[in-house]
């Protein structure tokens, strides 16, 4: 079985996973009128989002030290199993603390299949890493282009109880069909020579994640992404709602949860394929200084008519997407692919504070003032200080190991 099936395979599961993120935000204003009774406001169920990421984000370290060392195959069959039943059970719980902690259920499986998929693409792919992995997340951020309409759809149809539970069923069905083909390569895997050689600076080093969290290099890396996550996040939760301040036709919005999944796929494999050639940070400064100008812009083109939002929405998905291709890439040209993994998943683990920043704070944010602006300003912010930190990326020196460590090795 080539490579190229098990990248295809991973990449199934990607997109059955991307569609409890990305779908999400069909179902935050029905959740919230359903429960009117209860006193539930878009902030408490937003704040469910954010603990949906967190909690996956931040277990991954454990479950990506059981890739490295057992494969994938077991942990996307129990993945496939909590996707299943954290999900499908959404429509039905009785209270806040069981809609958090189902919805977190669900986040821990999709961390397991997404850190299968892009430890797929590192391991196979170690001469095309930027473009392998540009697909493998691709298929996280895209999918949702051809499900969110069946969503909507469903939701109108049947409620949004019953597509929780046939979405659940489903998705964690296919989930686990995917990793049945999935395995890390042997020990003595080698590919022949790339016919690119990458813009890229590295070393021969492999570094556990305790060699890499003694360095200062991984905290950089670690603020970056941090500053870069909040607004594409904060846009994924509150798509909807936005649109609805904004006062964007329905028909406008529609168009718009096709056209942005697609642009953040499609971002994934343009930044990785142009990182490849032109180097990891140049490609950050340019992607993530477009993403600032293009959040801000959104705060006064924004409301200048339904054909400005959706552009300018496929444009913020466009800038962003692209940093869950190009820090694992350049984070395995630093710290070496063999525990790249169980290393990302630290690295990963960004992303659940940037998702409690945009979801619940930001949703709490707007009930204060009436105005999504300060939101988008400040991530706008953020994601200029993200592309300045980018270029001195290409200033630090490449992390070392220490002597003491070195001399026990040899």
């Amino acid at each position: 079985m080539t490579r190229w099936v098990r990248l295809w395979s991973a990449f199934v599961g990607m997109v059955m996973i991307g569609n409890l993120q990305y779908a999400w935000t069909l179902f935050a204003q029905p959740m919230v009128k359903a429960h009117v009774s209860q006193n539930w406001k878009l902030s408490d169920v937003q704040w469910g989002f954010g603990l949906f990421i967190a909690a996956g984000t931040w277990t991954m370290p454990f479950v990506a030290s059981f890739i490295d060392k057992a494969g994938p195959r077991l942990l996307m069959i129990i993945s496939g199993l909590l996707c299943a039943i954290g999900w499908g059970s959404l429509g039905h719980v009785g209270g806040l603390t069981s809609f958090y902690l189902l919805y977190s259920m669900a986040g821990i499986g999709v961390a397991c299949v997404y850190a299968c998929g892009v430890a797929t693409a590192v391991k196979w792919f170690p001469d095309r890493r930027g473009i392998a992995s540009g697909i493998i997340t691709a298929g996280y951020g895209m999918g949702a282009a051809a499900f969110n309409p069946l969503f909507d759809h469903l939701i109108r149809t049947i409620g949004y109880s019953d597509t929780f539970l046939w979405t659940g069923i489903s998705h964690g069905a296919v989930i686990v069909l995917a990793g049945l083909i999935l395995v890390n390569p042997p020990a003595d895997y080698k590919t022949g020579p790339s016919a690119v050689k990458p813009k890229v600076r590295g070393h021969n080093l492999d570094f556990n994640y305790s060699e890499m969290l003694r360095t200062p290099q991984f905290y950089f890396l670690f603020f970056a992404m941090l500053s870069i996550g909040i607004g594409g996040l904060m846009v994924t939760a509150q798509l909807k709602p936005v649109a609805t301040n904004f006062r964007i036709a329905d028909a406008a919005l529609t168009v718009a949860l096709v056209l942005t999944p697609l642009a953040n796929g499609g971002s994934r494999i343009l930044w990785g394929g142009i990182s490849d050639y032109l180097g990891r940070e140049w490609t950050m400064f340019i992607a993530f200084l477009l993403q600032a100008f293009f959040l801000l812009a959104t705060t006064t083109l924004g409301r200048a008519g339904n054909g400005i939002f959706v552009v300018l929405m496929v444009c913020v998905f466009l800038t962003w997407g692209e940093l869950y291709v190009l820090f694992p890439a350049v984070l395995a040209d630093l710290y070496g692919s063999k525990n790249s993994a169980l290393n990302y998943s630290f690295l990963y683990s960004a992303k659940g504070f940037a998702s409690l920043l945009g979801s619940g704070i930001a949703a709490g944010l707007f009930e204060k003032t009436g105005s999504w602006n300060d939101a988008f300003y400040a991530s706008a912010a953020l994601a200029l200080l993200a592309a300045l930190m980018a270029l001195y990326v290409r200033k630090i020196p490449l992390p070392q190991k220490r002597l003491r460590q070195a001399a026990s090795v040899a």
